[in-house]
């Protein structure tokens, strides 16, 4: 089961402490969200498995934390000061601004009028300025994407670590984009964080690692609880690609909004290395910069064998943690009917990615011996590094148990009176998913622990 619609996942998102409107107290700020005590430890654990499968799991990939102010002239050096951009149009009526191409039979989607301004451009990114004059001169954006940042890069990371093709570069970081309209959650959002890798391979090989990078990315969401029987593969037609794109694959879920984009897997080609090398006369570009900002450094690779010079194609997965959050809370949304006819609701995540990986609770929280065990026994699994274990001191454990459930977290430890009244103290564990409880010795809790999480 998953939710019906998206309120029911922003209920139990706010109720629960996954996710707040940033500036909630004020109003909210649109487009904006804060993650909450709950929602911070799913999206690192999100990142964490990405992270793992493209860094650890690999030997030719490598890992990048660039700067989120960005330079002024590379971004317009790909391209994103002069393209980066969706058509807008206003309501002359009620003033209500929408996306162009988002509106039907030219009318407002807020009052119904059919009297809009004509249709104009807007450029998406957020402008700063570095230090302490505002003339022009120093102007920067925040970036709109990780990814120019690692093409940036590319010489640096070849240099030091001696690479060759194929490898990549991967990065999870912040990216803003000033949507004209923010909707849907957090899945369109102002303010987001991407899972981007840039895998460059020599032209003529990039058509194979496209697919390989297919399958991949497939299987690797499946491995977070969205099995790919949701995912709609959309192979982009050439009418609607990106500029910068030979081929894109887009995985789109079944969100409760509807079918909607959950990551690209575009074919860049030469693209960006290549516009990174030429010079600004080159790209036409006419803006005013500084002087001596254009690059100098030569984006290409040398064939060992041929010795001939080449710019590597790049194949970029790109996924947006948001995005993915939102299929992983909808995956693990469940409502259950009880023996009894009683509901429960469960979040069923997968192990790995549970805010909470474990609650020790005591049967009466005002049991000193028992308070004591409990205690010992969550610092003794928090040094398991698995992820946070929370010793939970409420007094009602069916009200705990309930909790927890709609939480998420896979396993409950219950200290009772037969815990510290036995001569081999054993506890009650509780299991998620089928409510079953069976009692485990306390000197095989650390071993039990470890292997429901491995």
């Amino acid at each position: 089961m998953v939710a019906k619609t998206m309120d029911e996942l922003v209920s139990i998102c706010k109720r629960r402490g996954f996710i707040f409107q940033s500036a909630e107290l004020y109003g909210g700020l649109q487009g904006m969200y804060d993650f909450g005590p709950l929602g911070v430890e799913l999206k690192n654990n999100l990142k964490k498995a990405w992270w793992q499968s493209m860094v650890y799991e690999r030997d030719d990939v490598e890992g990048l934390d660039s700067s989120i102010v960005t330079h002024r002239t590379m971004l317009q050096m790909s391209g994103h000061e002069g393209t980066f951009s969706d058509p807008m149009k206003d309501c002359k009526e009620c003033g209500h601004r929408m996306r162009a191409d988002h509106i039907v039979d030219n009318k407002c989607d807020n009052c119904g009028s059919e009297d809009l301004t004509e249709e104009r451009e807007f450029n998406l990114m957020f402008k700063t300025h570095i230090g302490a004059l505002d003339d022009g001169s120093n102007l920067a954006y925040l970036r709109p994407e990780t990814a120019q940042a690692i093409f940036g890069n590319f010489k640096n990371v070849v240099d030091s670590t001696a690479k060759t093709t194929p490898f990549g570069i991967a990065q999870i970081g912040k990216a803003f984009r000033n949507e004209i309209t923010a909707r849907n959650f957090i899945f369109r959002v102002r303010e987001f964080e991407q899972m981007e890798l840039e895998f460059f391979v020599k032209p003529g090989d990039d058509e194979k690692w496209h697919d390989y990078w297919l399958e991949q990315r497939l299987n690797w969401w499946e491995e977070q609880g969205v099995p790919k029987s949701k995912i709609h593969v959309l192979d982009v037609p050439a009418d609607d690609l990106a500029h910068y794109s030979k081929k894109t694959y887009d995985l789109e879920y079944e969100y409760p909004h509807g079918i909607d984009e959950m990551e690209g897997i575009a074919n860049r080609t030469d693209y960006d290395l290549g516009n990174h090398t030429k010079s600004q006369d080159e790209l036409n570009i006419t803006a005013k910069v500084h002087k001596n900002t254009q690059s100098t450094q030569k984006m290409a690779l040398q064939d060992q064998e041929t010795k001939e010079w080449y710019v590597p194609y790049v194949i970029e997965p790109s996924a947006g943690v948001e995005r993915g959050m939102i299929a992983v809370l909808n995956e693990a949304y469940h409502v259950e009917t009880l023996e009894n006819g009683s509901e429960r609701t469960v979040m069923k995540f997968k192990p790995h990615l549970a805010p909470i990986k474990a609650a020790v609770i005591p049967l009466k929280k005002n049991k000193p011996e028992i308070v004591e065990m409990c205690k010992t026994i969550k610092k003794d699994l928090q040094k398991l590094g698995l992820g946070r274990i929370l010793y939970e001191n409420t007094g009602n454990i069916g009200k705990a148990y309930r909790r927890h459930d709609e939480v998420g977290t896979p396993i409950c430890i219950t200290v009772d009176f037969e815990t510290i009244e036995e001569e081999i103290p054993t506890v009650t564990v509780r299991d998620r998913d089928t409510m079953e409880q069976k009692r485990i010795p306390v000197s095989e809790l650390k071993k039990y622990v470890m292997e429901y999480f491995i």
